[in-house]
């Protein structure tokens, strides 16, 4: 065995403190070690060409790079050995740069612990294998779970690039959240105007042909891996045909039935025919089935006789079971606020005219509950309004974290109400303040330069109360070492902390993607790769990974989209790397320890009770490898026999 080792001198590694010669005398005699030569700048082009011609000429066996991190540069010496005939898996790195040269500064030692390195390298290198990557088929199609901004963007985005979409969304029209919102912080821009030129390329842009919208719909099972993903989707029926409907409204009123609008938050009535909002998108009213007298066995037709366009009200419509094809899954399901029922103190549904944040928009809104005008359920215009600020939030019996957008739309009360009411009396309490970017402290400055609006920080959310005396309602805070407060309040807000959707849980074990422990999906770095999950395949956008604003919602929609884009590329194969695990399946006895501790969820059990590894979803963590009892598994380019060869070299 030929092995040729290649030492880098730069002023990143300061390789002055490892003599070459030096380095030489204590390498004398390593088994299979041909050759040492010092490059400088070896991670350079020149470097990387001179490399290249060497190996050419020489013709080693293998080859052991000592330089910097294999992390940042093995890639780059891999297609070195490609370019001069070599398999790329005859490399072997030694990082002196963090293991040596950076953390030992005494020379002799350095040059003692790179040899020991180097000697380590080479004997596992003599047994390295050629690997070859392989090739599957892959679908370019994508499903894209959750219409709100980050998966609305991700799916236009993924259509733009002629991909075809499958856009899956449990709620009768699209918009998520923010079509809510009349007004967005930091600049007061209108939610559902600011979505509208999204929702129209959706529906009637340039490249609509290429997304197929499914709403009231949700996934009901998944198989396969990147790639190769088998989705099935359920579809309730909206008993009005989306492509006859005109959008008229005209057998919304005549409905007979009323129930709590939710997408008011329960202030007002709808109808059991109804349609969310005016410009909701599809603009097609739904019937609900529960709620419909049909149901229960009555004979009403009125919306049916009220409809001008014959065959578009269609009672005889039933569940579908669709099944696609995808390569890739976007999961876009959003957030959800805590439930401000689990601190009492704060009198929510206890005492009239205390709200959630979401509630308060609604109210805020013209096209809400009360067409945008501000008065108490007794019909009085409010004269003082307290908004508490981290409810739930950065509590250790509630919510540890903190939200980060709830000054924020906070604020943005303040400023609305002082322009619906000016003199209005406004108090904040909070924990802390937040207002991070270039344009969020502008909300926080018109409010705190306001003489109506007060300001109070408590440090336990048990303190503060809200109590009722007479009818008047008043915020009451005591905390120890200092004297009570009591500000009076017509109107409280609460700002609750947001938290996950309920669909997280049923949707990540379905997924197989883990959550973290607030329960959010869980990235598979929250800094290098923020909207990959732990599984291949499958990315995640948006509040469903963790609170943030619009802008960001929408930025990680867009980044999903790009990590699609170049994972599945149309025409090209996808490629799966070599280095991961593979069964002995005459050793295998069925334990399926290994399935149960795979990261990755690459591992699947075959009618024999044999392990199978998904060479595609696999890592290469070698965590199965460890794991099996019967030494059934092994790591390809991780052997044991490697490993083991590397470390009594190093100890000689």
């Amino acid at each position: 065995m030929k092995t040729a080792v290649y030492f880098c001198k730069c002023g990143s590694i300061n390789s002055d403190g490892i003599p070459l010669e030096a380095l030489r005398s204590q390498l004398l005699g390593t088994p299979d070690l041909a050759y040492i030569k010092q490059v400088d700048y070896l991670c350079a082009e020149d470097g990387k060409q001179w490399l290249e011609q060497d190996l050419l000429e020489e013709k080693p066996d293998r080859v052991v790079v000592a330089a910097c991190s294999p992390r940042e540069y093995e890639g780059a010496f891999r297609q070195v050995l490609e370019h001069a005939g070599m398999n790329s898996y005859f490399l072997q790195m030694v990082n002196i740069r963090e293991q040596v040269a950076w953390v030992t500064p005494d020379s002799a030692q350095a040059t003692a612990k790179a040899a020991h390195l180097i000697k380590g390298a080479v004997a596992r290198a003599a047994l390295h294998r050629p690997l070859q990557a392989g090739e599957i088929e892959a679908s370019p199609n994508v499903l894209v779970i959750g219409g709100g901004p980050a998966g609305l963007k991700a799916a236009l985005t993924l259509a733009e690039a002629g991909r075809r979409v499958v856009l899956v969304e449990k709620q009768p029209v699209l918009g998520g959240m923010p079509v809510k919102f009349e007004e967005l912080f930091p600049t007061m821009e209108c939610g559902p105007c600011m979505l509208e030129p999204v929702l129209g390329d959706i529906f009637h842009g340039k490249y609509a042909e290429n997304i197929e919208v499914l709403t009231l719909s949700h996934l009901v099972g998944v198989t396969g891996y990147l790639g190769n993903f088998n989705a099935t989707i359920e579809q309730a029926p909206r008993f009005v045909d989306e492509t006859n409907c005109i959008g008229c409204g005209m057998c919304i009123p005549v409905c007979p039935v009323t129930t709590a609008n939710e997408f008011n938050c329960g202030l007002d009535q709808r109808t059991a025919m109804a349609l969310p909002f005016a410009g909701a998108m599809p603009n097609v009213p739904f019937l609900d089935n529960s709620l419909c007298v049909r149901s229960k066995g009555e004979a009403c037709q009125l919306c049916l006789e009220a409809c001008p366009v014959e065959g578009t009200v269609q009672f005889d419509q039933s569940v579908q079971r669709i099944e696609r094809k995808v390569g890739a899954v976007v999961v876009a399901i959003g957030a959800t606020l805590y439930d401000c029922s689990n601190l009492p103190a704060l009198g929510y549904k206890q005492f009239d005219d205390v709200y959630t944040s979401m509630e308060f928009e609604r109210l805020l809104a013209s096209n809400g509950p009360s067409g945008g005008t501000v008065t108490t359920r007794a019909g009085d215009v409010p004269r003082s309004v307290a908004i508490v600020h981290c409810v739930g939030s950065l509590d250790r019996n509630h919510i540890p974290y903190c939200s980060g957008v709830c000054c924020q739309y906070a604020f943005k009360f303040n400023h609305l109400l002082t322009s619906k009411l000016p003199g209005l009396k406004i108090h904040h309490f909070y924990k802390e303040l937040v207002m991070p970017g270039k344009e969020e402290f502008a909300l926080y400055e018109h409010c705190a330069n306001n003489p109506d609006s007060g300001f109070t920080r408590f440090a336990e959310i048990a303190e503060l109360s809200v109590v009722a005396e007479g009818g008047a309602k008043r915020v009451a805070l005591k905390q120890a070492g200092r004297e009570p407060i009591s500000v009076a309040a017509d109107m409280v807000v609460l700002c609750p902390a947001v938290i996950p959707a309920e669909d997280s849980i049923g949707l990540g074990q379905m997924l197989e993607v883990t959550r973290d422990k607030q329960g959010f999906l869980e990235e598979l770095n929250g800094r290098l790769h923020s909207t990959q999950s732990k599984i291949k395949g499958v990315y995640l956008a948006g509040t469903c990974q963790g609170p943030m604003d619009l802008q960001k919602a929408l930025t990680m929609g867009t980044a999903a989209a790009g990590y699609v884009l170049s994972e599945l590329v149309q025409g090209r194969k996808l490629e799966i790397d070599p280095i991961s695990a593979s069964v002995d399946a005459d050793k295998c006895s069925g334990c399926k320890i290994c399935g149960a501790v795979c990261p990755y969820k690459a591992i699947a059990h075959q009618a024999d009770g044999n392990a199978e590894v998904n060479a595609l979803l696999c890592h290469g963590c070698g965590t199965c490898v460890a794991a099996c009892p019967s030494g059934a598994i092994t790591g390809n380019h991780f052997t044991n026999d490697q490993i083991l060869a590397e470390i009594e070299a190093m100890l000689r």
